[in-house]
């Protein structure tokens, strides 16, 4: 027994002194050139174990032949000591010869960058001090660590002009000098880098010219230039770039004509010449070979011409074309390559393009068209997408007037009369003229008018706010409410984490919680942006959204930024933070919800091996309605003005570890009534908005051109919601003109009503485990959702009646004789559907009449390529489920 232990022992022994000579540094030099880098950064000792082995127990640490070969700083954190006097301390770094990698990038070392670390790190490859805090000039001695393949010092304050010794970097594959205050001209040396695959010199004080000399890097694939002074033309040189895939030069002082033979660069996916003082024709070849190109982006500047559309609108990847601010002319390019392929964004405005608009606009999902000259009939077909404001159309208001458009067509030698034909000539002035006479007339006088009017209800506003003070000064208190979101001025940068919009987070800590982005951390990509998963250095879970304002419009963002800003409210997805780093990259940081969204959560799985799905029982279900009423009640009755939702839907609703609800997509939330055109002097007089000036939904689902959003579109949808808790059906929610949504809920509609308990079982989930009393809350709860679609906007219920009725089902069904001095909140619920369905309840004990509903549809009417409704004397199937379409259709019945 004796010799088993000693055995035992002394294979330990010498088992730990194997382990303790493979994970020792061989250099005892290296160790304490660690420890004192350690002690100089104030590195804390849970990063960096003072008696653990660097090798394989301090983070960031890479070793190989027990030499240390890399450091990477990006993740750690210094002691509190640490943080009250950071300093570029590094020096202890000379004594790691065998150093190939240095990465600080959002690691605090302000100071500037030592000269010694270019003479003595002779083995450096990768050299990352981005976002370090960094000021002075960058060392001449950089240019002698001639195995140096990427240099990042972007996000820093280094001054000072570009060494021209960084062109002996023979090795370099990736420099990047970005964000920063260099000034100068670019160096020609630069040219000589012949490995050189990516060059940003974006953001910074630079002047003078692009080197022509740029035309040998025959490797370039990434030359970002913008946001600097840049002057003079672009070299034609740069057409021999042929391995380019993103070009951008924007926001310089650019000037002169393209060259044509840009247009050789075969790979190039992304061109940003925007905002510059570029000028003429462009060259007719210059899209033609240009056949992976995704986004093209010419705005602001002065081109002139006919666009080039033949060539440039038949790429198969085109994304994005934006070329407002310019002075094209002629007919809008024809956009029918498009007609199958709606996910595009274009932008024409501000440009001198006339005529009548060609075939495929209906089939872009953005266009902006704005302060042209185009004429005719505008399509309202895609009236969420299109902006048609200041142009010659009839049909729309906020256009141009009647004189500037025929002085402009004049010019052009062609007839205003609303529609202008190509080759039509100016005919000598006559009866017309009287005509026109007569009609500005009559516009003068209808102006005239609605500008008395405006001028009136001025007057009263102010009138109401010299009340209100009066009222304030005698009572002394003052009814606080939420600011109105019809403010639409920005919120101030240094008042972002005091209006609630929580913590400024850096880009580089973005970077590292969504390890750059990746894929893997990839959520969805929403409408307004891209969505991922994330993890700060605390180990705390966000959900990150990311804006790309080159792509999506400006207002996707700053809608978000300004809800977070006035309004608060648990009901409503928390937001952490923001990154508003760069100019056109916006970040909104918001709470992880543990449950995801209702849509995937109604039904889950039981474990990872199980093909059975395990659904919401019935108390979750009416926990989760209730607290969606009561973020909706929120916005329809305590915010002043009301707000709006305009994107209720399963996915939007977002559930914690606890399924409490946390409502998000926001982006879309502006205050009831809102609308571009119509109804101003209502919201200016505070007049409220009678039925008759809304759809049969109330609103518009989601768009900032539509007739008018008001607080029915939000009941609306959420009785679509009660819908999919009741009977379990996903996509109910999702869909607004879907026929075979239409065609479910007129087959299940009639199984709802307050006279008959027994048929709602008909389509109650089967799932749901219920009892007779939860079964009478799921039929309460069926009821309300009827009510919620009642096809007259102004008959549906409110959202705070609707949340009485939901934390009291009981009375839903049981007392309806509940009264008081006013209506019983039972009657305003259920008068309107009452009434509705009342002509029906004598042919059919489930309040519906089958026989009598006809459901008529036209596919494509009018060209639109959308779906229009029929109403006849016999109650449709959209009386009793209007979808949120038309609009502009006042109610008849």
């Amino acid at each position: 027994m004796e010799l088993k232990v000693e055995i035992a022992f002394l294979c330990l022994f010498f088992g730990s002194s194997v382990l303790s000579q493979k994970t020792q540094l061989s250099s005892n030099t290296e160790r304490s050139a660690l420890l004192d880098l350690r002690s100089s950064l104030g590195i804390r000792a849970q990063d960096w174990p003072k008696k653990a082995q660097p090798c394989f127990n301090w983070t960031g640490i890479q070793c190989q032949d027990e030499k240390v070969t890399g450091i990477n700083l990006s993740s750690l954190r210094r002691t509190r000591k640490g943080r009250r006097n950071p300093q570029f301390a590094v020096d202890s770094l000379r004594y790691l010869t065998f150093l190939s990698s240095f990465n600080s990038s959002g690691f605090s070392l302000p100071g500037p960058i030592p000269e010694w670390l270019g003479q003595s790190l002779v083995e450096l490859q990768v050299l990352d001090l981005s976002s370090s805090s960094i000021f002075g000039s960058i060392p001449v001695s950089l240019g002698l660590l001639s195995r140096l393949k990427s240099l990042h010092l972007s996000g820093n304050s280094i001054t000072g002009v570009i060494p021209a010794a960084l062109g002996e970097l023979n090795s370099l594959s990736v420099l990047d000098l970005s964000r920063n205050l260099i000034t100068g001209s670019i160096p020609n040396a630069i040219s000589a880098l012949g490995n050189l695959t990516s060059l940003d010199l974006s953001s910074n004080l630079l002047e003078g010219v692009i080197p022509f000399e740029f035309g040998s890097l025959s490797s370039l694939r990434f030359l970002r230039l913008q946001n600097n002074s840049l002057s003079n033309s672009i070299p034609p040189q740069l057409g021999n770039l042929s391995q380019l895939v993103e070009l951008d030069v924007g926001y310089n002082f650019l000037s002169g004509q393209l060259a044509e033979n840009l247009g050789q660069l075969n790979n190039l996916q992304r061109i940003f010449f925007g905002n510059n003082e570029l000028q003429g024709v462009l060259p007719p070849m210059l899209f033609l070979n240009l056949n992976q190109v995704r986004y093209v982006v010419l705005s602001e500047n002065q081109f002139e011409g006919q666009f080039p559309d033949d060539v440039l609108l038949t790429k198969p990847h085109l994304r994005v074309l934006d070329v407002s601010g310019n002075k094209f002319s002629g007919a809008l390019p024809n956009l029918t390559a498009f007609i199958k392929d709606a996910n595009v964004l274009f932008n024409f405005s501000n440009n001198l393009f006339y005529g009548n608009l060609s075939s495929g606009v209906e089939a872009v999902s953005s266009i902006d068209l704005s302060s042209n000259y185009f004429g005719g009939l505008a399509s309202t077909s895609n009236e969420n997408w299109a902006t048609f404001s200041n142009n010659c159309f009839l049909n729309i208001p906020y256009q141009r007037s009647f004189e500037d458009c025929q002085v402009f067509y004049a010019k052009q030698g062609l007839v205003y009369n609303g529609t202008a034909a190509p080759d039509s000539v100016v005919p000598p002035l006559s009866a017309p003229a009287r005509n026109r006479r007569r009609f500005m007339y009559i516009m003068v006088g209808t102006f005239g008018g609605i500008g008395l009017i405006v001028i009136l209800g001025m007057g009263l506003l102010l009138l109401r706010k010299l009340c209100a003070k009066q009222t304030t000064d005698r009572g002394g208190t003052v009814d606080v409410r939420p600011v109105s979101l019809e403010d639409n001025t920005p919120v101030p940068m240094a008042s972002l984490k005091s209006s609630g919009l929580g913590e400024a987070f850096s880009y580089e800590q973005i970077l590292h919680a969504t390890r750059n982005f990746d894929e893997s951390n990839l959520i969805k990509h929403g409408h307004s942006g891209d969505i991922f998963y994330g993890t700060f250095e605390d180990g705390k879970l966000v959900v990150i959204k990311r804006f790309n304002l080159q792509f999506i419009r400006k207002e996707m963002y700053s809608s978000e930024l300004e809800f977070f800003s006035k309004v608060t409210h648990s009901r409503f997805i928390p937001l952490l933070g923001h990154c508003l780093d760069h100019e056109n990259e916006k970040i909104l940081v918001y709470k992880y919800m543990s449950n995801g969204d209702l849509s995937n959560s109604l039904y889950k799985a039981n474990d990872l091996e199980s093909d059975c799905l395990q659904s919401l029982d019935w108390i979750t279900r009416l926990k989760i309605a209730i607290g969606v009423a009561e973020g909706l009640s929120y916005l329809h009755h305590q915010c002043d003005p009301p707000l709006v939702h305009r994107d209720i839907q399963a996915s939007s609703i977002l559930l914690d570890d606890e399924y409490e609800v946390r409502i998000g997509s926001l982006r879309e939330v502006c205050v009831q009534g809102t609308d571009s055109n119509q109804h101003m002097i209502k919201r200016l007089l505070r007049i409220p908005q009678t039925s008759s000036d809304k759809g049969p939904s109330g609103s518009s689902p989601s768009s900032s051109s539509s007739s008018s959003v008001n607080c029915a579109y939000d009941v609306y949808c959420f009785g679509k919601i009660l819908l999919e808790l009741v009977t379990g059906k996903l996509g109910i929610s999702n869909s607004s003109d879907d026929a075979t949504t239409n065609e479910w809920l007129e087959k299940n509609l009639q199984y709802i009503s307050i006279q008959d308990q027994e048929s709602i079982s008909k389509i109650v989930d089967q799932s749901l485990l219920v009892d007779e009393d939860l079964l009478e809350e799921v039929w309460a709860m069926a009821i309300v959702a009827k009510a919620c679609l009642n096809p007259k906007p102004s008959r549906r219920p409110s959202m705070r009646h609707i949340v009485t009725a939901l934390e009291n089902p009981f009375k839903v069904v049981r007392d309806e004789t509940f009264s008081s001095a006013r209506r019983s909140w039972t009657a305003a619920l259920f008068s309107s559907w009452r009434l509705s369905s009342s002509s029906e309840s004598n042919n059919n004990n489930n309040g519906l009449g089958q026989s009598s509903m006809k459901y008529s549809a036209r596919i494509g009417s009018h060209g639109s390529g959308g779906n229009e409704y029929s109403f006849s004397l016999k109650r449709s199937s959209s009386e009793i489920f209007p979808e949120p379409l038309d609009t502009e259709r006042e109610e008849e019945n």
